[in-house]
C-alpha cells in the first residue's frame, strides 16, 4: 500500500512538473533578461518584413522606441487606436504588444505577434540595446 501511494505521489509530482515546465515558454510575463545577439537574428528573420531601425516602411521604425510614446513617430501613419493609447513603450509594455497586439490595443494595423516568450526577451533586449546607435 506504501509503494502504491509513493508512486501515485510520484506520478503526480511529474504531472504537475510538466506542466509547469510546458507553460514555462508561453508566459506572459518578462522573467530574466533576454539575448540582444539572438534578438537582433528573430529581428531580422521575423520583423524585418515591416520594419527597420532607421526607416519607416510598412511598419513604423523601431530605432529608439523605449521611452516613446505610441503612435508617435513622424512621418508614420499609425491606426486611431494605436496613436490615442497613449503607450510609453518599455519592456513591459514591448511583452505585451508582442505578446498579442490586439490583446493590447484592439484596433491596431499590426497583425503579428512572437509566441515563444524567449523570443519576446530577445527582441526586446535587442531593441532595448539598439536605442541609442
Amino acid at each position: 500500500m506504501r509503494r502504491a501511494r509513493l508512486a501515485i505521489i510520484g506520478c503526480a509530482v511529474m504531472v504537475m512538473a510538466s506542466v509547469v515546465l510546458a507553460s514555462a515558454d508561453t508566459t506572459d510575463q518578462v522573467s530574466g533578461e533576454g539575448d540582444a545577439v539572438r534578438g537582433k537574428a528573430i529581428f531580422e528573420r521575423r520583423c524585418a518584413g515591416c520594419h527597420t531601425m532607421d526607416q519607416n516602411r510598412e511598419g513604423p521604425r523601431l530605432r529608439g522606441v523605449f521611452g516613446r510614446t505610441s503612435g508617435s513617430v513622424t512621418g508614420y501613419d499609425y491606426s486611431p487606436s494605436l496613436k490615442n493609447a497613449h503607450i510609453i513603450w518599455d519592456e513591459t509594455a514591448l511583452e505585451k504588444w508582442l505578446s498579442g497586439p490586439d490583446t493590447l490595443v484592439p484596433g491596431n494595423n499590426m497583425d503579428f505577434f512572437v509566441p515563444k516568450a524567449q523570443e519576446r526577451r530577445d527582441v526586446i533586449r535587442y531593441l532595448r540595446e539598439s536605442a541609442g546607435k
